[in-house]
Protein backbone atom coordinates (compact mmCIF):
# COMPACT_ATOMS: atom_id res chain seq x y z
CA UNK A 1 0.00 0.00 0.00
CA UNK A 2 1.37 3.37 -0.91
CA UNK A 3 1.81 5.88 2.19
CA UNK A 4 -1.33 8.40 2.45
CA UNK A 5 -0.47 11.87 1.74
CA UNK A 6 -0.79 15.11 3.70
CA UNK A 7 -3.71 16.17 2.97
CA UNK A 8 -5.22 12.37 3.00
CA UNK A 9 -3.85 12.21 7.33
CA UNK A 10 -5.71 15.24 7.64
CA UNK A 11 -9.10 14.52 6.36
CA UNK A 12 -9.11 11.11 8.29
CA UNK A 13 -8.21 13.08 11.52
CA UNK A 14 -10.44 15.85 11.19
CA UNK A 15 -13.07 13.15 10.38
CA UNK A 16 -12.16 11.36 13.85
CA UNK A 17 -12.17 14.36 15.88
CA UNK A 18 -15.54 14.67 14.75
CA UNK A 19 -16.46 11.05 15.57
CA UNK A 20 -15.27 11.59 18.98
CA UNK A 21 -17.48 15.05 18.77
CA UNK A 22 -20.31 12.50 18.39
CA UNK A 23 -19.92 10.52 21.25
CA UNK A 24 -19.93 12.97 23.26
CA UNK A 25 -22.67 15.11 22.61
CA UNK A 26 -25.23 13.01 20.68
CA UNK A 27 -27.22 15.63 18.88
CA UNK A 28 -28.34 15.80 15.74
CA UNK A 29 -25.44 16.99 12.99
CA UNK A 30 -27.81 19.25 10.98
CA UNK A 31 -27.28 22.88 11.35
CA UNK A 32 -30.68 23.44 12.04
CA UNK A 33 -32.87 24.99 14.52
CA UNK A 34 -33.85 21.89 16.11
CA UNK A 35 -30.33 20.47 16.06
CA UNK A 36 -28.65 23.55 17.40
CA UNK A 37 -31.47 23.81 20.29
CA UNK A 38 -31.33 19.90 21.22
CA UNK A 39 -27.58 20.71 21.64
CA UNK A 40 -28.33 23.48 23.55
CA UNK A 41 -30.48 21.68 26.51
CA UNK A 42 -28.31 18.68 26.16
CA UNK A 43 -25.43 21.46 26.96
CA UNK A 44 -27.57 22.79 30.05
CA UNK A 45 -28.09 19.15 31.16
CA UNK A 46 -24.15 18.29 31.35
CA UNK A 47 -23.37 21.55 32.88
CA UNK A 48 -25.74 20.87 35.70
CA UNK A 49 -24.14 17.22 36.38
CA UNK A 50 -20.56 18.76 36.44
CA UNK A 51 -21.47 21.12 38.96
CA UNK A 52 -23.28 18.95 41.10
CA UNK A 53 -21.01 19.13 43.83
CA UNK A 54 -21.36 22.91 43.81
CA UNK A 55 -24.86 22.55 44.19
CA UNK A 56 -25.04 20.17 47.10
CA UNK A 57 -22.29 22.60 48.80
CA UNK A 58 -24.93 25.51 47.66
CA UNK A 59 -28.20 24.01 48.78
CA UNK A 60 -28.67 25.56 52.08
CA UNK A 61 -29.18 29.23 50.16
CA UNK A 62 -32.46 28.95 48.01
CA UNK A 63 -31.84 32.22 46.88
CA UNK A 64 -28.17 31.63 45.55
CA UNK A 65 -29.06 28.72 43.72
CA UNK A 66 -31.96 30.25 41.90
CA UNK A 67 -29.23 33.30 40.92
CA UNK A 68 -27.14 30.83 39.67
CA UNK A 69 -29.47 29.01 37.79
CA UNK A 70 -30.49 32.51 36.15
CA UNK A 71 -26.81 33.76 35.20
CA UNK A 72 -26.77 29.98 33.60
CA UNK A 73 -29.66 30.10 31.58
CA UNK A 74 -29.08 33.85 30.42
CA UNK A 75 -25.63 33.00 29.31
CA UNK A 76 -26.57 29.99 27.50
CA UNK A 77 -29.52 32.08 25.38
CA UNK A 78 -27.62 34.25 24.33
CA UNK A 79 -25.72 31.62 22.17
CA UNK A 80 -29.33 30.37 20.99
CA UNK A 81 -30.58 34.06 20.23
CA UNK A 82 -27.56 34.19 17.74
CA UNK A 83 -28.06 31.23 16.38
CA UNK A 84 -31.88 31.53 16.38
CA UNK A 85 -32.06 35.10 14.98
CA UNK A 86 -30.89 33.86 11.37
CA UNK A 87 -32.49 35.19 8.71
CA UNK A 88 -33.79 32.36 6.80
CA UNK A 89 -35.43 30.68 10.03
CA UNK A 90 -39.31 31.40 10.15
CA UNK A 91 -40.54 33.70 12.47
CA UNK A 92 -42.34 31.64 14.77
CA UNK A 93 -39.49 29.42 15.64
CA UNK A 94 -37.35 32.47 16.27
CA UNK A 95 -39.82 33.48 18.77
CA UNK A 96 -39.90 30.01 20.52
CA UNK A 97 -35.98 30.37 20.68
CA UNK A 98 -36.27 33.73 22.32
CA UNK A 99 -38.47 32.11 25.06
CA UNK A 100 -36.59 31.65 28.06
CA UNK A 101 -36.66 28.21 29.31
CA UNK A 102 -35.34 27.03 32.92
CA UNK A 103 -34.00 23.65 33.23
CA UNK A 104 -36.15 21.11 35.79
CA UNK A 105 -33.98 21.28 38.91
CA UNK A 106 -31.91 18.15 40.61
CA UNK A 107 -33.53 16.04 43.35
CA UNK A 108 -31.07 16.84 45.34
CA UNK A 109 -32.37 20.74 45.36
CA UNK A 110 -34.10 22.04 48.85
CA UNK A 111 -37.58 22.46 48.06
CA UNK A 112 -38.94 25.92 46.94
CA UNK A 113 -41.76 27.70 47.57
CA UNK A 114 -44.80 26.63 45.00
CA UNK A 115 -45.36 29.28 42.45
CA UNK A 116 -48.85 30.79 41.57
CA UNK A 117 -49.75 30.61 37.84
CA UNK A 118 -52.51 30.98 35.62
CA UNK A 119 -53.59 27.89 35.84
CA UNK A 120 -52.91 27.45 39.73
CA UNK A 121 -54.50 30.62 41.16
CA UNK A 122 -54.23 31.65 44.76
CA UNK A 123 -58.19 31.28 45.69
CA UNK A 124 -57.12 27.71 45.20
CA UNK A 125 -55.28 27.44 47.84
CA UNK A 126 -56.71 27.17 51.48
CA UNK A 127 -55.93 29.90 53.78
CA UNK A 128 -56.95 30.14 57.63
CA UNK A 129 -58.09 34.16 57.27
CA UNK A 130 -60.44 34.04 54.55
CA UNK A 131 -63.77 31.96 55.29
CA UNK A 132 -64.73 29.97 52.17
CA UNK A 133 -67.86 31.59 50.34
CA UNK A 134 -70.70 28.83 48.61
CA UNK A 135 -71.17 29.33 45.29
CA UNK A 136 -74.37 30.14 44.19
CA UNK A 137 -75.31 26.99 41.49
CA UNK A 138 -75.49 28.00 37.91
CA UNK A 139 -79.03 28.30 36.39
CA UNK A 140 -79.18 27.68 32.88
CA UNK A 141 -81.08 29.44 30.08
CA UNK A 142 -84.85 28.01 30.96
CA UNK A 143 -84.56 28.28 34.71
CA UNK A 144 -86.80 31.09 36.20
CA UNK A 145 -85.03 33.75 38.73
CA UNK A 146 -86.27 32.77 42.48
CA UNK A 147 -89.07 35.07 43.33
CA UNK A 148 -88.17 37.71 45.98
CA UNK A 149 -90.75 38.11 48.35
CA UNK A 150 -92.24 41.57 48.57
CA UNK A 151 -94.69 43.43 51.07
CA UNK A 152 -97.67 44.70 49.49
CA UNK A 153 -98.14 47.92 50.82
CA UNK A 154 -101.92 48.76 50.39
CA UNK A 155 -102.09 52.82 49.65
CA UNK A 156 -104.47 54.44 51.89
CA UNK A 157 -107.98 55.11 50.31
CA UNK A 158 -109.07 58.62 49.76
CA UNK A 159 -111.76 59.86 52.62
CA UNK A 160 -115.36 60.33 50.91
CA UNK A 161 -117.44 63.04 50.17
CA UNK A 162 -120.46 61.24 50.46
CA UNK A 163 -122.93 61.88 53.29
CA UNK A 164 -125.97 60.42 54.04
CA UNK A 165 -129.64 60.99 53.59
CA UNK A 166 -132.06 59.21 56.20
CA UNK A 167 -134.41 61.79 57.13
CA UNK A 168 -137.07 60.21 59.41
CA UNK A 169 -139.82 57.76 58.18
CA UNK A 170 -138.64 57.34 54.58
CA UNK A 171 -140.52 55.40 52.31
CA UNK A 172 -137.47 53.52 50.88
CA UNK A 173 -133.89 53.48 51.86
CA UNK A 174 -131.36 52.20 49.54
CA UNK A 175 -128.05 50.80 50.71
CA UNK A 176 -124.93 50.25 48.71
CA UNK A 177 -121.87 48.74 49.69
CA UNK A 178 -119.31 51.31 49.54
CA UNK A 179 -118.55 54.42 47.60
CA UNK A 180 -116.88 53.98 44.27
CA UNK A 181 -113.02 56.06 43.74
CA UNK A 182 -115.58 58.71 41.44
CA UNK A 183 -118.13 59.06 44.04
CA UNK A 184 -115.91 59.10 47.02
CA UNK A 185 -114.44 62.17 45.18
CA UNK A 186 -117.43 63.53 43.97
CA UNK A 187 -119.89 63.06 47.19
CA UNK A 188 -122.60 62.03 44.50
CA UNK A 189 -124.04 58.37 44.89
CA UNK A 190 -123.21 56.09 41.72
CA UNK A 191 -121.32 58.65 40.06
CA UNK A 192 -119.69 56.68 37.63
CA UNK A 193 -121.25 56.92 33.94
CA UNK A 194 -121.16 52.66 34.02
CA UNK A 195 -123.36 52.08 36.94
CA UNK A 196 -126.74 51.58 36.09
CA UNK A 197 -128.28 52.88 39.57
CA UNK A 198 -129.98 56.12 37.86
CA UNK A 199 -131.12 54.57 35.13
CA UNK A 200 -132.51 51.29 36.74
CA UNK A 201 -134.58 53.81 39.16
CA UNK A 202 -136.31 55.78 35.98
CA UNK A 203 -136.89 52.27 34.15
CA UNK A 204 -138.44 50.43 37.31
CA UNK A 205 -140.59 53.67 37.88
CA UNK A 206 -139.08 54.49 41.80
CA UNK A 207 -138.24 58.11 39.51
CA UNK A 208 -140.34 58.96 36.95
CA UNK A 209 -137.58 60.87 35.02
CA UNK A 210 -133.86 59.93 34.80
CA UNK A 211 -131.93 61.84 37.36
CA UNK A 212 -128.03 62.76 36.73
CA UNK A 213 -125.69 61.74 39.74
CA UNK A 214 -125.93 65.95 41.51
CA UNK A 215 -129.47 65.04 42.50
CA UNK A 216 -128.59 62.98 45.35
CA UNK A 217 -129.17 64.99 48.24
CA UNK A 218 -132.61 65.72 46.32
CA UNK A 219 -134.22 62.62 46.31
CA UNK A 220 -135.63 62.52 50.03
CA UNK A 221 -137.41 65.92 48.89
CA UNK A 222 -138.69 64.67 46.05
CA UNK A 223 -139.43 61.26 46.36
CA UNK A 224 -139.00 60.38 50.30
CA UNK A 225 -135.80 58.11 49.25
CA UNK A 226 -132.79 58.41 51.18
CA UNK A 227 -129.68 56.87 50.86
CA UNK A 228 -126.41 55.17 52.88
CA UNK A 229 -123.80 52.36 52.34
CA UNK A 230 -122.40 49.74 54.35
CA UNK A 231 -119.20 50.27 54.22
CA UNK A 232 -117.95 53.98 54.15
CA UNK A 233 -114.15 53.16 52.60
CA UNK A 234 -114.19 54.10 49.06
CA UNK A 235 -112.84 51.75 46.57
CA UNK A 236 -112.12 51.04 42.69
CA UNK A 237 -114.56 47.95 43.27
CA UNK A 238 -116.34 46.09 46.25
CA UNK A 239 -114.63 42.67 45.88
CA UNK A 240 -111.74 45.27 47.31
CA UNK A 241 -113.48 44.83 50.32
CA UNK A 242 -112.41 42.58 53.23
CA UNK A 243 -115.32 40.67 54.93
CA UNK A 244 -114.29 41.72 58.34
CA UNK A 245 -115.17 45.05 56.87
CA UNK A 246 -118.63 44.17 55.48
CA UNK A 247 -119.48 42.18 59.23
CA UNK A 248 -118.30 45.41 61.23
CA UNK A 249 -121.08 47.49 58.52
CA UNK A 250 -123.83 45.33 59.97
CA UNK A 251 -124.93 46.50 63.46
CA UNK A 252 -123.62 49.82 62.16
CA UNK A 253 -127.06 49.40 59.44
CA UNK A 254 -128.83 48.46 61.97
CA UNK A 255 -128.58 51.10 64.62
CA UNK A 256 -129.56 53.19 61.66
CA UNK A 257 -132.52 51.83 60.31
CA UNK A 258 -133.61 51.91 64.28
CA UNK A 259 -133.38 55.23 64.55
CA UNK A 260 -134.53 56.53 61.56
CA UNK A 261 -137.76 53.56 61.41
CA UNK A 262 -137.88 53.63 57.27
CA UNK A 263 -141.12 51.36 56.09
CA UNK A 264 -138.69 49.56 53.48
CA UNK A 265 -135.11 49.00 53.05
CA UNK A 266 -132.97 47.91 49.79
CA UNK A 267 -129.82 46.17 49.91
CA UNK A 268 -128.15 46.80 46.36
CA UNK A 269 -126.23 43.95 46.03
CA UNK A 270 -126.46 40.34 47.13
CA UNK A 271 -123.10 40.98 48.85
CA UNK A 272 -124.95 42.93 51.67
CA UNK A 273 -127.42 40.37 51.96
CA UNK A 274 -124.68 37.56 52.70
CA UNK A 275 -123.03 40.23 55.05
CA UNK A 276 -126.07 40.40 57.00
CA UNK A 277 -127.16 36.48 57.26
CA UNK A 278 -123.48 35.67 58.18
CA UNK A 279 -124.06 38.19 61.21
CA UNK A 280 -127.71 37.20 62.43
CA UNK A 281 -126.98 33.74 61.62
CA UNK A 282 -123.03 32.91 62.43
CA UNK A 283 -122.71 31.04 59.09
CA UNK A 284 -122.48 32.21 55.22
CA UNK A 285 -125.77 31.89 53.20
CA UNK A 286 -126.63 28.35 51.23
CA UNK A 287 -127.48 28.50 47.41
CA UNK A 288 -131.43 27.38 48.11
CA UNK A 289 -131.82 30.07 51.10
CA UNK A 290 -130.91 33.27 48.95
CA UNK A 291 -133.49 35.00 46.47
CA UNK A 292 -133.71 38.42 45.31
CA UNK A 293 -136.88 40.91 46.02
CA UNK A 294 -138.84 40.63 49.09
CA UNK A 295 -137.60 38.42 52.12
CA UNK A 296 -139.86 37.10 54.76
CA UNK A 297 -140.90 39.53 57.58
CA UNK A 298 -138.61 37.57 60.45
CA UNK A 299 -136.10 39.17 58.51
CA UNK A 300 -136.70 42.41 59.01
CA UNK A 301 -134.04 45.28 59.86
CA UNK A 302 -133.94 47.28 63.15
CA UNK A 303 -137.09 45.82 64.81
CA UNK A 304 -137.27 46.66 68.35
CA UNK A 305 -138.96 48.97 70.99
CA UNK A 306 -142.40 48.34 70.11
CA UNK A 307 -141.62 48.62 65.94
CA UNK A 308 -141.40 45.65 63.86
CA UNK A 309 -138.41 46.81 61.75
CA UNK A 310 -138.41 47.43 57.97
CA UNK A 311 -139.00 45.24 54.57
CA UNK A 312 -136.12 44.09 53.98
CA UNK A 313 -135.82 43.84 49.07
CA UNK A 314 -132.90 42.07 48.10
CA UNK A 315 -132.04 44.25 44.30
CA UNK A 316 -129.40 43.49 42.23
CA UNK A 317 -126.00 44.69 42.30
CA UNK A 318 -125.86 48.21 39.67
CA UNK A 319 -122.01 48.26 39.33
CA UNK A 320 -120.73 48.08 35.52
CA UNK A 321 -117.84 45.75 36.71
CA UNK A 322 -120.65 42.59 37.45
CA UNK A 323 -121.29 40.87 34.33
CA UNK A 324 -123.15 37.96 35.88
CA UNK A 325 -126.48 39.23 35.02
CA UNK A 326 -127.66 40.86 32.21
CA UNK A 327 -129.42 44.33 32.41
CA UNK A 328 -132.37 42.83 31.53
CA UNK A 329 -132.42 40.27 34.16
CA UNK A 330 -131.46 43.47 36.80
CA UNK A 331 -134.41 45.17 35.47
CA UNK A 332 -136.99 42.54 35.92
CA UNK A 333 -135.85 42.57 39.71
CA UNK A 334 -135.62 46.31 40.25
CA UNK A 335 -139.57 45.88 38.11
CA UNK A 336 -141.05 44.39 41.44
CA UNK A 337 -139.60 47.38 43.60
CA UNK A 338 -141.05 49.73 41.56
CA UNK A 339 -143.82 48.28 41.27
CA UNK A 340 -144.58 48.78 45.30
CA UNK A 341 -143.36 52.32 45.37
CA UNK A 342 -145.69 53.46 42.55
CA UNK A 343 -147.90 51.70 44.73
CA UNK A 344 -147.10 53.25 47.99
CA UNK A 345 -146.81 56.79 45.80
CA UNK A 346 -150.54 56.15 44.53
CA UNK A 347 -151.91 55.15 48.04
CA UNK A 348 -150.48 58.90 49.42
CA UNK A 349 -151.67 60.49 46.74
CA UNK A 350 -155.19 59.07 47.41
CA UNK A 351 -155.07 59.75 50.79
CA UNK A 352 -153.72 63.55 50.90
CA UNK A 353 -157.02 63.95 48.03
CA UNK A 354 -158.99 62.80 51.07
CA UNK A 355 -157.54 65.18 53.81
CA UNK A 356 -157.18 68.74 51.88
CA UNK A 357 -154.12 70.73 53.66
CA UNK A 358 -152.20 67.70 55.03
CA UNK A 359 -149.44 66.49 53.81
CA UNK A 360 -148.26 62.78 53.82
CA UNK A 361 -145.05 61.12 53.59
CA UNK A 362 -145.07 60.66 49.91
CA UNK A 363 -144.91 63.07 47.74
CA UNK A 364 -145.92 62.35 43.76
CA UNK A 365 -144.48 64.36 41.40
Amino acid sequence: MSPLAAPELQDIHREQQHDADDNDVPVNRMTSFNGRLNRYFHTTKASALSNEPTTKAASSSAPDLQDTIKRKTESQLEVVSSDALNASTPLSKRRKALRPRIPTPNPTTPDLPQRITRSRSASSLPTASSPSIPQSPRRGRGARKPSTPTTSITPASPTSLLRDTIPPNLTLLLVGVNPGILTGTTGFAYAHPSNLFWKLLHWSGITPIRHPPCDTYRLPELYNIGNTNIVERPTRDASMLSRAEMLAGVPVLEAKVAAQRPEAVCLVGKSIWEAVWRARKGRAICKEEFRYGWQEEGENMGRGNGWEGARVFVATTTSGLAAGMSTAEKQAVWDELGQWVVERREAARALQSQLPGQTTDLIAP
